[in-house]
């Protein structure tokens, strides 16, 4: 089969999800090693999470996407991407995922969806953008206020 544009693109984000599960199924920040995730993402990439959200802001280079990790581990005992579909196979492209998750504050457990749009260049991931429905239930599961 000849690799096209789309289908490096594709394999990239599939390949990047499988080391991102190996990586929390090791323990995640903190315990895991980053390395295996970094080749994925450009020294440049930069991730936009919705600022109301308890990992909110924007996240730039290699060393922000380890923060960001640190932050998504903080607000989450489980993380689990039930179902992921691909809706675009050439950059950006666009990934709908099904989440199950609990939160770590509360123990609430919540269901929901992410829609992600993700640049890609020379087989790097260089831009994120996730776009949640509902923002406040997150921000809400995830406080112990």
């Amino acid at each position: 089969m000849i690799e096209t544009a789309s289908t490096t693109g594709l394999s990239v984000l599939k390949r990047m999800y499988a080391a991102e599960a190996e990586y929390l199924a090791a323990g995640g920040p903190g315990t895991a090693d980053f390395t295996p995730l970094a080749p994925f993402f450009s020294r440049e990439v930069v991730l936009y999470q919705a600022e109301t959200l308890p990992y909110g802001g924007t996240w730039r280079g290699h060393e922000g996407i380890e923060r960001f990790f640190i932050a998504m581990s903080r607000a989450w005992e489980t993380f689990d991407m039930v179902e992921q579909r691909f809706l675009s196979t050439e950059s950006p492209l666009v990934v709908l995922t099904r989440v199950h998750a609990r939160a770590r504050a509360t123990g609430q457990e919540l269901d929901f969806s992410i829609l992600q749009t993700i640049t890609l260049e020379d087989g790097q991931i260089t831009e994120v953008h996730p776009f949640y429905w509902d923002t406040a239930a997150i921000a809400s599961a995830c406080s112990s206020h």
